[in-house]
């Protein structure tokens, strides 16, 4: 009885073995809240004070004592203009008025590919995503009525400005 499992186990393997490999058609990184922990450890790569006239409205507490440091994980850095899907960026912006910290994930996968795939966030000081009467703060055009991409659509390098 043992000597027919042990073959019936060999010849399922085998005919594993054989089998073509399924495509790898998912390639997609979805953030989470673990995905923004930590980001104060991250790789500072930019930080700017005053007040910035592209910023608007935008990134809040927009004034002379605002300060805004930009933080990405594991040093991401753009390929051929591009950021590879997984990049996650970190802004945190702080004034006298308020502090605020937003964050972007390239998701890839065809997320918003009419806007490079890009999701955005805004998260806690502890990385958690906000939650807004029952909503995550994220997503693309239909985050905060489209003003993250549509300002973002407008950096040169992959709708990051710091590079």
């Amino acid at each position: 009885m043992v000597a027919v499992l042990l073959l019936s186990m060999v010849f399922v393997q085998s005919c594993k073995d054989d089998e073509e490999p399924e495509p790898q058609t998912n390639n997609e990184f979805i953030a989470d809240d673990a995905s923004f922990s930590g980001w104060e450890s991250w790789d500072l790569v930019d930080t700017k004070s005053g007040v910035d006239p592209a910023l608007t409205g935008a990134h809040a507490g927009n004034d002379s004592t605002s300060v805004r440091k930009i933080y990405v994980k594991n040093s991401q850095k753009p390929v051929d203009g591009m950021y590879p899907i997984g990049t996650l960026i970190v802004k945190h912006m702080k004034s006298d008025a308020m502090e605020m910290i937003t964050a972007m994930a390239k998701r890839g996968n065809g997320f918003d590919a009419a806007n490079n795939d890009w999701e955005y966030f805004v998260i806690e000081a502890g990385g958690k995503i906000v939650v807004d009467n029952g909503t995550a703060m994220r997503g693309s055009t239909n985050l905060m009525n489209g003003m993250c991409v549509g300002c973002h659509s407008k950096a040169t390098t992959d709708y990051v400005f710091t590079e």
